[in-house]
């Protein structure tokens, strides 16, 4: 089987590609990435055929998904700050990144097409847990590209019969995800922060609840829905039902680094929602045998390897700000 990553030199994406290095019903493994947030060293020592450049670039693609079984598209501009100060740049890279790969599969016969989406086109919505039948209430740009993209990958199964599945991702967190950025997510920018030595910024009071989940586990799940060529235009969540607030992630981390941590506290940001957590069900029924990573143990793995690869120089003074999404 011939499996095509966009995004896979990225966090997701390159977890992804060692994950499907060891299975033995995958040949050949195909990674698109212009590696503006992503990294060749993500993808060290796999014999993977690296492919660089934009989603954008129709004759990329071309070359990418010629004879491929399925496509895993997880190429983005991820956080939602990011988008807020950069609306235009989350559209184009999201909504018509995934309009590029769509038709790229089109071109390629209707190749199965997997795609990320966002926990955030939930937005304002206070319904707990997110089920999919769910109104989205966006509240950034991010999430609206998001769901245009969720949209988009609708349309083209019902319009040409592509065979299509959207994930709704929740706080995925682990290994090989960047750490010392304006834009890290929460999990790495307080991995680091903890083991630096710094506070922990925590944009208002840390009651914030998010669905916390391990990239092992999406990896697992994203790997039997490509070998079982799953499809359907419905979006389904990627997460188990989990809700922990931002100071029990604190308490978490605490054990997992056996380390005293001091959280900072500031104001809350725009385009940040209050709570999240996913209705599972419709993930259960699709692939009842996959068992998530518990929080802890995913932490622990998460510590260990930061502490083994640290690459990112901490950030000078207090730290940066710290997205949740």
């Amino acid at each position: 089987m011939k499996i095509a990553i966009t995004g896979g030199a990225g966090f997701i994406g390159s977890n992804l590609a060692h994950t499907l290095a060891g299975l033995t019903e995958v040949s050949e493994i195909r990674v698109v990435d212009d590696l503006s947030t992503g990294s060749k060293d993500n993808l060290d020592p796999l014999a993977v055929h690296f492919l660089e450049g934009t989603v954008l670039d129709p004759a990329l693609l071309d070359r990418a998904f010629r004879d491929v079984d399925t496509i895993v598209h997880l190429a983005a501009l991820p956080s939602v700050p990011r988008s807020v100060n950069d609306p235009l740049a989350s559209h184009h890279a999201n909504a018509t990144g995934t309009l590029s790969v769509l038709e790229a599969a089109r071109r390629a016969g209707g190749v199965h097409v997997i795609a990320a989406s966002s926990s955030s086109v939930y937005g304002a919505n206070p319904h707990l847990p997110k089920h999919e039948d769910l109104r989205p209430a966006p509240k950034s740009p991010y999430a609206a590209s998001k769901l245009a993209a969720e949209s988009y990958l609708r349309a083209y199964s019902h319009c040409y019969g592509l065979p299509v599945l959207p994930f709704r991702f929740f706080n995925v967190y682990g290994p090989r995800q960047p750490a010392g950025h304006a834009y890290a997510a929460v999990v790495p920018a307080w991995v680091n922060a903890a083991t630096t030595g710094r506070p922990l910024v925590v944009h208002g009071d840390g009651a914030q609840t998010r669905d916390f989940t391990y990239v092992g586990t999406v990896c697992q799940v994203l790997a039997q829905a490509a070998l079982r060529r799953v499809a359907d235009p419905e979006p389904v969540n990627l997460a188990y039902g989990t809700r922990t607030s931002l100071l029990g992630l604190i308490a978490e981390l605490e054990l997992a680094t056996g380390t005293r941590l001091h959280p900072q506290h500031t104001a809350p940001r725009p385009g940040d929602v209050q709570h999240s957590q996913a209705d599972n069900t419709r993930l259960r029924s699709l692939f009842p045998e996959v068992r998530p990573t518990p929080l802890r143990e995913g932490l622990e793995q998460t510590v260990k390897w930061f502490l083994t690869n640290r690459r990112q120089p901490a950030p000078s003074g207090n730290g940066a700000p710290v997205p949740l999404d």
